[in-house]
């Protein structure tokens, strides 16, 4: 493609309607998924030159044979002494046709809890398998929790193919191993390359060591991945965030109610009931900033204006008529624990879904997830640092939310401490509470 075309491309009202694909990258340590995340920025020219510049003086003071191309992402002095990944890692990059955001998330079993953040919002999972290893613990967690979190797509990166004279014996086997485990859990959409991050096969271009794989390389994948229909269009819910009210003699009489859109379509006229007041209304204008729409949809931030005056504030959920989330305090979900303290039925604690905030009981275990088996311990007492169990909780109001598999903003919730106000889990809705 020309320079021209490719500046035509990313004229600012073309950028502003590409399609955004939230990923993240998973699986053990040292699989190379910073590594592959530096060569797809290096080799889509998506990097600065000063950036890359750092990388080689940082590359150069280590004594690498050459840049290290995952010191593009692990950015924490600790993470490039330590050549690992700690925190998460956010990059940003565009081509012709897709925006992209890459969550680089942390391989080590202590750092699961960071992968759930990076996860809560992704489109698509890139689980990297070490040719040399295969299908392994961590490898195992990373794509149960993929699954568990709902994420819609899933590719399987057989990565260091190099190190293993690009085998096909190997990749099949390997792709086999991980469908037998696979089939255990709900993926959707799943799709397996092989590749070298280090040396670039298959990542940006198609290699010429792997003759034998005639799918598309993993840059081509991306841009082309099918993520429309990822979106809940049906189910209408705006959790209200804020109460607009300017203070100006303009506009003294405007009152509107901000927030993300987290399902569904909204239409101007729509009649829409908030909750938990009951009261009806009908929208009256719809506002993106200075600009008035007609409709909205997600991840659209947008202020609301109804035609009656009625009581909405913040934590309330406007939805439709004949289509509204359950309200309830009996919820029954599972839960992610990320914290030291371990969870343990009978504590009390505060729980935040969408805008709305409530104290709540963890009243009972059912059981916690073995990761390895994805067997259920029926007998748990609590759940420690980075594992999974199924609990049921009261709060002390209804809180509005459907299950996780419906709507993944109204089925989520996070856990506080409060005593230290510190997030200690996340929480997936579960039907039938």
């Amino acid at each position: 493609m020309s320079t021209a075309a490719i500046e035509q491309d990313f004229s600012s009202d073309a950028y502003l309607n590409m399609d955004l694909l939230r990923l993240l990258t998973c699986g053990s340590v040292d699989d190379g998924k910073s590594t592959l995340i530096g060569r797809l920025l290096y080799d889509s020219k998506s990097i600065f030159e000063d950036q890359l510049e750092a990388a080689e003086q940082a590359s150069l003071s280590r004594g690498d044979e050459r840049v290290n191309l995952a010191l593009l992402t692990d950015g924490l002095r600790a993470e490039r002494e330590q050549g690992i990944t700690i925190d998460v890692a956010y990059r940003y990059f565009a081509t012709p046709k897709r925006k992209f955001i890459i969550a680089d998330c942390p391989g080590h079993v202590q750092y699961t809890r960071n992968m759930v953040t990076g996860a809560s919002t992704a489109n698509l999972a890139l689980i990297l398998i070490d040719a040399r290893h295969g299908v392994i613990e961590q490898t195992r967690r990373h794509s149960f929790i993929t699954s568990l979190l709902r994420i819609p797509h899933l590719v399987v990166c057989v990565n260091k193919m190099d190190l293993v004279d690009y085998d096909e014996a190997v990749y099949d086997k390997l792709r086999a191993d991980f469908e037998e485990f696979a089939a255990r859990f709900e993926i959707t959409d799943v799709s397996f390359i092989p590749m070298s991050a280090l040396n670039g096969d298959n990542v940006v271009n198609r290699s010429e060591h792997m003759p034998w794989y005639q799918g598309s390389s993993l840059l081509n994948h991306l841009e082309n991945v099918h993520i429309a229909g990822d979106r809940n269009l049906i189910d209408a819910r705006f959790p209200v965030q804020w109460v607009v009210r300017p203070q100006s003699d303009e506009h003294h009489d405007f009152r509107a109610y901000g927030g993300t859109v987290a399902s569904g379509v909204l239409s101007v006229g729509d009649e829409v009931v908030a909750q938990p007041s009951g009261l009806s209304s009908k929208i009256k204008s719809i506002h993106l900033g200075e600009t008035e729409l007609e409709k909205a949809h997600p991840p659209m931030s947008v202020a609301i204006q109804l035609e009656h005056d009625i009581d909405v504030s913040r934590g309330d959920m406007l939805s439709r008529p004949g289509n509204q989330p359950t309200a309830s305090q009996d919820i029954e979900a599972m839960i992610v624990w990320m914290h030291d303290e371990p969870m343990v039925a009978g504590k009390k604690y505060t729980i935040k879904h969408t805008a709305n905030t409530a104290r709540a009981m963890i009243k009972d275990l059912k059981y916690r997830i073995d990761i390895e088996s994805l067997s259920r311990v029926e007998d748990a007492t609590q759940l420690g640092l980075n594992e999974i169990g199924r609990v049921s909780l009261r709060s002390t109001k209804p809180l509005f939310a459907d299950p996780y598999r419906q709507c993944r903003a109204t089925g989520s919730f996070i856990i506080i401490d409060e005593a230290s106000n510190i997030t200690v889990g996340a929480g997936l809705i579960l039907d039938g509470r």
